[in-house]
């Protein structure tokens, strides 16, 4: 009996370091997608996406791996959460603008603190919000490529409309969304091409290879491609199964299209 107890102890001690490692592991993803209606003259464009940090402080192990190859930064919402110094939300940031421009969509999280503080210190860093706006990136040959940002859906301020009235009609769209579900409001005919989201955490926990989320993926659907991310930081435990803390290079060129 005492061994047994032993070893139940040993292995539910080995699960629980794991499941830490898991939550705070530093990895960057790399996707490389292509596109047929991509801009020739763009060449190729690199993002780096991050979601949900929540109460991460982002690893230099992470900025410094992935400076010198992004050509803009993307912040998926939850950037902080109830509890989280503001100090560490602004240098997170000041260490992912060494990447590049730092383009950011509210999540439901970001909204527990006093988001107009919050506000402040994303106006005072130089970080620019997309709440249901957009940014158009063009090349020297007049081409064209927008970024798309919608405000929190859980509260029903995403105005995808707005940031579609705000974004170049004729040019290559992504888009950026705290929650999954903003495809279900995205039509073939507005052309979004790509649609970055976390929020899930890509199910956080999996017992048994079950969670009430799926891992996060990327995959093809009717009317765009969307990547969910198992984001970088955690909600409530801080322990990951099955889904561990992710972030995410993403270089978009012209070719086949994703099946």
């Amino acid at each position: 009996m005492v061994v047994l107890i032993v070893v139940l102890f040993i292995i539910g001690g080995s699960l629980l370091l794991y499941m830490l490692r898991e939550a705070f592991l530093n990895d960057v993803s790399e996707h490389e997608l292509f596109f047929s209606d991509f801009p020739d003259t763009f060449g190729s464009v690199s993002l780096f996406f991050i979601s949900d940090i929540h109460r991460r402080t982002i690893s230099d192990k992470i900025i410094n791996g992935v400076k010198g190859k992004a050509d803009f930064v993307v912040i998926g919402g939850d950037l902080m959460e109830k509890g989280v110094p503001f100090e560490r939300v602004k240098a997170n940031l000041l260490k992912l603008k060494q990447i590049g421009p730092v383009y950011f969509v509210w999540g439901n999280n970001d909204y527990e603190v006093d988001y107009h503080q919050l506000d402040a210190i994303l106006l005072e860093t130089g970080i620019k919000v997309l709440d249901n706006t957009a940014v158009t990136f063009e090349s020297e040959q007049g081409e064209k490529l927008s970024l798309l940002g919608v405000d929190d859906l859980n509260q029903n301020r995403d105005r995808l409309d707005l940031a579609l009235l705000d974004a170049e009609a004729a040019s290559f769209k992504i888009l950026a969304s705290h929650y999954p579900s903003i495809t279900r409001k995205v039509h073939p005919e507005q052309e979004i091409r790509l649609v970055l989201s976390g929020h899930t955490h890509g199910g956080q926990i999996h017992i048994f290879g079950y969670s009430p989320q799926k891992r996060g993926s990327i995959k093809k659907l009717r009317n765009t491609i969307l990547l969910i991310s198992n984001g970088y930081g955690t909600t409530s435990l801080p322990l990951r199964l099955g889904a561990p803390a992710e972030t995410h290079l993403i270089t978009l060129r012209k070719g086949k299209d994703l099946v």
